[in-house]
């Protein structure tokens, strides 16, 4: 089962966004935008994998307030299937900022079941730690990996993001990021839940080389 935080990390998390809040809007120069591709132009074929795109609303876009985003399910030939969801937000200046499953799952319905922090060994770069999230809803249980890109990082925590995202609109005027979100069906009980990993982490495996053509570094 998922523990509860503990009210520690709870008041020192709030208390880096708060000092984060506070030290951007003293921020009077102007911010940096680097050039990049948009979402709709990533691969919608993947090695053994083809997608298909699943438009959010205007009303969710609006909502989240998020810049581009990818919503796209891929299934491969034996008909298994992963939704790869991201966010980007160009700018997190103005309270505008990514949203964590964590928050947005419960919200959704979903159950927390379980959770870690899972290392996937991906090309040209150091090993990708991750969040491996399993939430249930109803009868359907289902396995998420997310982490954060932002500014040429990967992360994991969301503490941590929220540290990087105040330096770096100190030290190098920029808010930009965005959220990862990989998500497959795990099956009634969990019973095909080393399967539902070793699917999801390959695809992240496949997807990973893409990524900065679309989130700047």
């Amino acid at each position: 089962m998922v523990n509860p935080r503990p009210a520690g990390r709870l008041w020192l998390a709030v208390a880096v966004v708060a000092v984060g809040i506070l030290a951007m809007g003293q921020l009077h120069h102007g911010e940096k935008f680097p050039s990049r591709a948009p979402l709709a132009e990533f691969p919608m074929s993947l090695g053994r994998w083809s997608g298909e795109n699943v438009p959010l609303s205007a009303q969710i876009v609006r909502a989240v307030g998020l810049d581009d985003y990818l919503n796209r399910i891929y299934r491969d030939g034996s008909g298994a299937l992963v939704t790869l969801y991201i966010s980007y937000y160009t700018s997190q200046r103005t309270g505008q900022t990514i949203h964590s499953p964590r928050n947005c799952l419960p919200g959704a319905g979903w159950q927390p079941v379980e959770s870690r922090r899972l290392s996937i060994p991906v090309a040209g770069s150091a090993p990708l730690v991750v969040n491996e999230y399993d939430v249930a809803r109803d009868t359907e249980r289902v396995l998420v990996l997310y982490w954060y890109q932002e500014r040429g990082r990967e992360i994991a925590s969301e503490y941590a993001a929220k540290f990087w995202l105040t330096a770096d609109a100190i030290a190098r005027d920029r808010t930009d990021g965005a959220l990862v979100r990989v998500t497959t069906p795990v099956g009634s009980a969990g019973r095909n839940r080393g399967e539902a990993e070793c699917r999801a982490v390959g695809f992240v495996r496949a997807i990973f080389p893409h990524l900065s053509k679309f989130i700047p570094n």
